[in-house]
């Protein structure tokens, strides 16, 4: 028995905060989130009569589309392609970390600003989007094993980058 796609209507409101979660993860203001995940559902819409709920569940689907439209938005932003590739977007520093207005804290965005492209990638679809680890190893053609292997050393650096940070530990040691 074939399985009924979701109406669109219910499908956005079920999904809207994974697919901008993820966006946020990755970008680096509240303003290109939203753009994006505004994008993302007026391709979504567009393609609605070719999802196919037996290949895919609707949520992968959907956050396949905002990768896609995230590679487009770095490829299309002029600044990024004629600088090096350490100062493109897909590889931001610290400094072009994604700002507060994300809820992202400013020593957790400074942190994952340090993680490889992967690595960052991995943890936006993981937290940001909700996505499984099957899931994410379906969408990024990865094995499951190697998904976890990633997430799992990803999670530890940033643990540690955390738990180094001076300006961190001296503000705790202000608060007890």
């Amino acid at each position: 028995m074939r399985q009924r796609p979701p109406d669109f209507a219910e499908l956005y409101d079920e999904q809207v905060y994974s697919v901008y979660g993820f966006l946020a993860y990755r970008v680096r203001t509240r303003e290109e989130a939203e753009d994006l995940t505004q994008l993302t559902f007026e391709r979504a819409v567009r393609a609605w009569s070719r999802f196919d709920p037996e290949r895919a569940s609707a949520r992968t689907w959907l956050l396949a589309i905002a990768r896609n439209l995230l590679i487009d938005h770095y490829r299309a932003d002029r600044t990024a392609a004629h600088a090096p590739l350490e100062e493109a977007p897909e590889w931001a520093t610290v400094a072009d970390g994604p700002d507060e207005s994300l809820g992202l804290s400013p020593e957790l965005a400074a942190a994952l600003g340090r993680l490889g492209h992967r690595e960052r990638e991995l943890i936006a679809l993981r937290y940001g989007g909700d996505l499984t680890g099957p899931e994410i190893a379906e969408l990024c053609g990865l094995t499951l094993t190697n998904v976890q292997q990633i997430l799992s050393r990803s999670l530890r650096r940033l643990r540690a980058e955390l738990e180094s940070d001076p300006e961190r530990r001296q503000a705790e040691q202000h608060r007890t």
